[in-house]
């Protein structure tokens, strides 16, 4: 799963939001990548996201979706308003992606998965092949090779995506 935060202390925010995560029934947070200062995408005009991705070991009983709405409720537990009243690709206190669900294939109204614009975010990507870095998508394309499609460049923790 993907997390980001660009209002308030988003760092907190990022530790709190794998806080709550881990203290659902069937959930253990098993892996969480080093955070990135990321340069906003598709509206620039906002402070820089901090960004992570975890990976989730889940019980038996959770589904996408279900996984999806217990995300939902963590985003709105920690004051995001909901997708209604909230700007695309605005600032936010917390926003949490289902970015994979093992090699489950989605593609509803409600989920798609993988996510749709993953390999297009270096943000995404980056923290994904620290935690998963022989990860392959279930296309056959791995992480490295999705790397070399996108312009990017990483100074320290900071990630820079654009031409």
């Amino acid at each position: 799963m993907g997390l980001g935060a660009n209002q308030g202390d988003a760092r907190a925010a990022l530790d709190e939001a794998l806080r709550r995560l881990g203290e659902l029934p069937g959930v253990h947070v098993a892996a969480v990548s080093p955070c990135y200062v990321t340069e906003p995408q598709d509206k620039a005009d906002q402070p820089w996201f901090h960004n992570r991705v975890a990976a989730l070991d889940l019980g038996p009983s959770w589904t996408p979706e279900s996984l999806l709405g217990a995300l939902q409720d963590v985003e709105a537990a920690m004051g995001r308003p909901s997708q209604g009243q909230r700007e695309r690709f605005g600032p936010r206190p917390i926003d949490l992606d289902l970015l994979l669900f093992g090699t489950t294939l989605r593609d509803t109204d409600v989920l798609t998965l993988p996510h749709p614009r993953m390999r297009q975010r270096a943000f995404v990507l980056v923290p994904l092949g620290d935690i998963a870095p022989a990860l392959v998508f279930p296309d056959g394309e791995g992480i490295g090779a999705a790397l070399t499609k996108i312009p990017f460049k990483i100074e320290g923790n900071s990630i820079f995506q654009g031409p």
